[in-house]
């Protein structure tokens, strides 16, 4: 990833306006900003959420509350709970993510 041409600047993820995306089952809230090609957003899981595809695109990906499980292609599992990270290139490894409680994500993809 390259960072380039971006002016130093402050986001206050309230104010950025949300958008619902459907799930397999559940929802997820996305305040999401562009700088450049770098998307970075913050994310909200709603409790019972099931993501309706496997993702193939490269992230980087904080759990900052509640608790998610990021399941791969090939079968493993891993939780997530606050504090704790994960990172992804592209097309590397196919992936989905569910929650039963609800998640609070930020994610620079």
């Amino acid at each position: 990833m390259q960072m380039s041409d971006i002016p130093f600047g402050t986001t206050d993820w309230s104010s950025v306006e949300p958008t619902e995306h459907k799930g397999e089952t559940g929802h997820s809230t996305w305040r999401t900003r562009h700088f450049g090609g770098i998307r970075v957003r913050m994310v909200e899981h709603s409790p019972g959420y099931l993501a309706d595809h496997w993702c193939e695109k490269g992230h980087i990906l904080l759990c900052l509350e509640g608790e998610m499980t990021t399941e791969l292609d090939d079968g493993r599992v891993f939780v997530l709970k606050p504090g704790m990270s994960y990172q992804v290139a592209d097309k590397a490894e196919p992936h989905r993510s569910s929650t039963t409680t609800g998640a609070k994500l930020f994610i620079v993809d």
